[in-house]
This record gives structure tokens, sequence and C-alpha cells, in this order.
């Protein structure tokens, strides 16, 4: 351990202050300047709390006691104490990248205003950065993460993967040097994580302290250094990367190794694909100005069928599933829907569930306004929880109060309440660990073939797709 302390946590308590319920017990840590810590495990166990706290910006309702030291200042996980080391001392890489991007603004202006506030030139003696600097920087950022042709749009025409590297790239100019990067490589294909894994570890090796939070344990190996597990809001195993991920000690460490997609059994069986149309879109072809995105795609999906969409970050995916949703209208091209089905049975499940969901209402008021809606059961709300591992006390919370795991798993009960015919899954799993991560999938293709239900699955892991679709569908970046 280096003698200086980037970050010090001794005796953390995260608590529900109208329940008195623990998310964090009693967690410690201690972390020298230039190491790195990755946090893996149970989703909804407390790892984005963790963050919140460290940054002081814990969701109305939750409390935090014990001690919090970041670069020696005493900051108690408060705001008040640690805004003033945003950016400059500490940063953080959030999990819902678009909840961060400024909407009224464009990509590099955004990216170099990070650094015009919260940078440094190179060698730190001649202050901050001026404004033509820190675009010039911006550019470069972007440029380096792919995304040079996105630099002048605004966020809500990037991609989840693009808003992820975009926020990514805002990081890289800042001065501080701990870094708290909360899923940096959700919602990427496995080329731009691998890229995405090597600019972390160069800002490390550039003695910059990284924790790092991830259901990729794949990443986890990557980043090296020492790896903590989490479950139910403690620590239970702790050590070097490749020591615990070669040779788990804890029970639930060995379990969430084993259960890594590429360890799962094929779920076909779950698949009996029927000859019925269900949707199909003919020469489909998009383009948003001068830039297009896919151009002549046939794709056609069956009752009871799962169909994986395959493509590097920003090549349309979203952008297709949407356009069979009759979310966005093709250039060319037409979209056909089997008849006799209802609007509201053509379903999808975003990739970014806290846009999903009313901020204000609770999950419970959220799940009976749908059953209202549509004169639904509420009994059937309870076995699917059973099902999706959710507790009884999450229908209390408000969106923000929860995990994006436990959100997303929220979002595919809502779903499968109305019984739809269509589902557009984009990323449905990249929030999970892998054990919550296969139940999910299991039970996703269990209802594709039960209720006869067409899936159309956007995943950027290979082996999730080839261990749960019929057939992969790719589309790349168009050339034309």
């Amino acid at each position: 351990m280096n003698s200086l302390v980037a970050l010090k946590v001794q005796d953390l308590c995260v608590t529900v202050q109208s329940t008195g319920a623990q998310l964090i017990k009693n967690l410690s840590l201690s972390l020298g300047a230039g190491e790195s810590l990755t946090f893996v495990g149970e989703s909804g166990s407390g790892k984005s709390i963790l963050a919140q706290a460290i940054m002081g910006t814990l969701p109305k309702g939750l409390r935090a006691s014990g001690g919090m030291q970041v670069w020696g200042m005493d900051t108690r996980a408060e705001r008040q104490r640690t805004q003033s080391l945003w950016g400059k001392q500490i940063m953080m890489l959030p999990q819902e990248p678009w909840l961060s991007l400024n909407p009224l603004m464009r990509v590099q202006p955004q990216v170099a205003e990070a650094g015009y506030f919260a940078s440094y030139s190179a060698d730190q003696s001649a202050g901050q950065l001026t404004w033509t600097q820190a675009n010039e920087q911006a550019r470069s950022a972007l440029d380096k993460l792919g995304l040079a042709h996105a630099s002048q749009q605004w966020p809500h025409q990037l991609s989840g993967g693009m808003a992820q590297r975009v926020a990514l790239a805002a990081t890289q100019l800042c001065g501080a040097q701990l870094l708290l990067a909360d899923e940096p490589t959700k919602g990427l294909d496995d080329a731009m994580r691998n890229q995405v894994a090597q600019l972390l570890l160069t800002q490390r090796r550039a003695g910059k302290t990284l924790l790092t939070i991830t259901h990729d344990l794949d990443l986890a190996a990557m980043l090296g250094g020492h790896i903590a597990v989490m479950l139910a809001g403690e620590i239970v195993e702790t050590g070097a990367a490749g020591t615990v991920l070669k040779s788990p000690q804890h029970a639930y460490t060995r379990e969430l190794v084993a259960a890594q997609p590429k360890h799962w059994q094929s779920m076909h069986q779950y698949l009996p694909a029927s000859n019925l149309m269900v949707i199909e879109g003919k020469q489909l072809s998009k383009a948003y100005g001068a830039h297009t995105l896919f151009n002549g795609v046939d794709i056609c999906l069956r009752a009871g069928e799962v169909v994986a969409i395959a493509g590097p970050s920003g090549c349309g995916k979203t952008t297709l599933g949407n356009m069979l949703l009759g979310l966005v209208r093709p250039d060319a091209g037409q979209v056909k829907r089997a008849g006799g089905a209802q609007r509201h049975q053509f379903q999808k499940l975003y990739q970014d569930p806290p846009a999903a969901f009313a901020p204000s209402l609770t999950m419970h008021t959220t799940l009976q306004d749908v059953v209202k809606l549509h004169g639904l059961n509420m009994a059937d709300i309870k076995p699917l929880m059973q099902k999706l591992k959710l507790a009884p006390a999450l229908l209390a919370r408000k969106p923000s109060e929860i995990s994006g795991g436990e959100l997303q798993r929220f979002a595919l009960l809502r779903l499968l309440l109305v019984k739809p015919v269509f589902i557009f899954a984009d990323e449905p799993t990249s929030r999970l660990d892998p054990i919550t991560q296969k139940d999910t999938m299991r039970l996703l293709c269990s209802a594709a073939a039960e209720q006869h239900c067409a899936v159309l699955l956007v995943t950027h892991d290979t082996d999730v797709a080839a261990k749960t679709a019929h057939h992969v569908h790719r589309i790349d970046f168009c050339t034309a």
C-alpha cells in the first residue's frame, strides 16, 4: 500500500431513513495513490450506493454514517464537503451517462467544459486550460473513442454506448487523481470494451487511482489490481484480481464466476419457434443528416422466437428496434405486423431504465397504474418479483432509491404483466451481475416460449446471444 492514501472509508453504513434498512453495513476500505480496486457482486448489493456515498451524492431518504477521507480530507459522505473536490481531486463516471449529460449542449462543448473547469495543463505549471486547449483536447479524446463524427450531435442523438464514451471522454480531461467508474463498459461491444479498459489502465499508469464497479468479470480481470466481492451490502471476499477470479474462496464468488455467460447451457429449449410471423421489416434504411446508419435491412420475427441483433456501438441497433415498434420512421422500406394484437402488446425494454420510469412515483404506484390501465391482476406481480429476485421492500421506493440492476428487473416485470407479443429488449442484462443475468434471460426466453412472444435482443455480449437466440442478425456501419 502506498503511503499516500487516496481514499479511506471506515465503518460506512448507508441506511434507508424511512425503514431503517441497511444498504451498506460497516464497510471499510483503503485505497492508495495509483492503486486499482474493482467491485463486483450482486445487483443491488450496494456497489453504486458506495460510489454515491464517496461522492456525497446519496439520494434523498438515504443516510450515511461512518468515516470518509478523500486525499486526507474528512468528507463524511456529505455533499457540501465533497463538492469542492469534484473534477479536481475526485471524479465519477456515472452508470447512467444520459442523466449526467446536458441535453441543451452538443457533445464536444460538454467534454471541453469539463476540461476548462476541472483540468490543468500537462505539467500543471500553466494552471487551468484555456477554451482553445480544452476544445483541442476534447476533440482528441472523442476521436480516440471513435466519436469524431458525433462531436456536434446532441445527447438525445447518441446511443447508450456512445453516451457512455462521451462521459468517459469528459473524465479524461479532468485533473482529478481519483476516478470512480460505475459500469464504464456497459452497452459497449467487445472491441470498445477492451479499448476503454486500456484507457482506464493508461490513467492508472499515469498515477491516477481507480475504483471501478462492474458486472463484467472479464473487465475486472483486465484491470488487475485488487477486487472486492459484495453481497447484501457487505464485502464477502477480497484479494488480488487474478487470484480471486481464478481461485474464489467464498461460495457466492464461486457461484458468480461459474455464472458467466460463457458457462451457460443453451437456453434454446425454451424457444419453440413457430411459423407465425409477428413482425417483419423489409428493406429498411435510416440516415440522420449525412450519416447513414443502415441501408436495405430485412428482418423477420416469429412467435416464440428470439433474434439477437449484433453490431458495434452506434451502428443503429436501437434505431432498428425502435423502427419495428413504430417509434422511428424508416427513410425507406416498410414494417408489417401480424393482426389481432393490441398496441400495448408491442413493448420495449429500455437500455437505460431510469428514462422509462416516473421519478416521483414509487415502484408500487407505477405497477398499480399499469394494472389499472390494462385491467390486469395485482396478484400477478408477486410471483414475477420472486422470479426476478426483487425484494418486496423495494416496492416502497422511488427509481432513484434502487440500483440500476433492480430497476431493469422492474422494467422487465412491468413489461411481462401486459403479456406482450413482441419485446424489443435493448441490452436487458447490461446492469445485472452474472447470476441475475442468467436468471433474467432464462425468464425472458421461457416467457417467449410460453406466451408465443417474439423477442428482438440487442446485446454486445456474444456469449449471451449464442446461448439465448435462435438467430443472430448483424448490422455494421454503413459504408455507402
